[in-house]
């Protein structure tokens, strides 16, 4: 119970930096508050837009799947239940590949940094390590049931 509170804490916190970058990138920001780093480069560039949509759009819609999944697989009616706990997992495999390409991109194609974007692969990769172990136990507990 305990790391889905935590994937849906950190899913939200995702979720909050996407919606800021979605804001700078269509434009309610002026300047992007980055401090070090080259945001506004990475931003900017040709690959900020992915199938004509802003990746941080992309980051939204995935944080906020991600949360309601882990949102919803704490309520009492979907504890028991494995499916979230396998979706979680899908889109956790999926959103550190594509957090990967996308560090990828900074590091060897673009050459600028993001703070946000590699705080936001950093909170996809929690999201990722404590999804296996949340999937496995749900596996488990399914099989202990059948067992019986």
């Amino acid at each position: 119970m305990k790391k889905r509170m935590a994937i849906a804490v950190l899913a939200l916190v995702g979720l909050l930096m996407s919606v800021y970058l979605l804001l700078y990138k269509l434009g309610f920001y002026g300047e992007l508050v980055c401090g070090t780093g080259a945001c506004e480069a990475v931003q900017t560039s040709e690959y900020a837009t992915l199938l004509g949509l802003p990746v941080a759009g992309w980051g939204v819609a995935w944080y906020a799947a991600v949360f309601a999944l882990a949102f919803l697989s704490v309520q009492p009616a979907h504890q028991e239940a494995t499916w979230p706990a396998k979706l979680i997992l899908i889109l956790a495999v999926g959103g550190v590949a594509f957090s990967g390409y996308l560090t990828y991109l900074e590091l060897f194609v673009i050459n600028a940094i993001c703070r946000w974007c590699v705080a936001s692969a950093a909170v996809t990769l929690l999201i990722f390590i404590l999804a296996v172990p949340v999937r496995a136990r749900s596996v488990a507990r399914r099989a202990e049931g059948t067992a019986r």
